[in-house]
């Protein structure tokens, strides 16, 4: 598992309760949502050097729309 850091973060309060909302929306702590989202824009730029998924990962629209895609090779 990758090493993880911590550090402060000072955000606005209405941003706060946005994300706030947001991942309780996506059933993701605070610090996974923010990590999640982070992960997401670093990807769409191209900046992301790996491309290991990590747990917050697992609960992202993305892995469920995967989930219930079906396969082409299944029938």
């Amino acid at each position: 598992m990758p090493q993880r850091k911590a550090f402060p973060l000072r955000i606005d309060a209405e941003l706060y309760a946005a994300l706030r909302r947001w991942a309780d929306d996506e059933f993701r702590s605070m610090n996974g949502q923010i990590e999640y989202l982070l992960r997401d824009a670093l990807r769409q730029a191209g900046r992301l050097e790996s491309e290991h998924r990590l747990p917050s990962d697992a609960n992202s629209q993305e892995a469920a729309d995967e989930r219930k895609t079906p396969r082409q090779d299944q029938r």
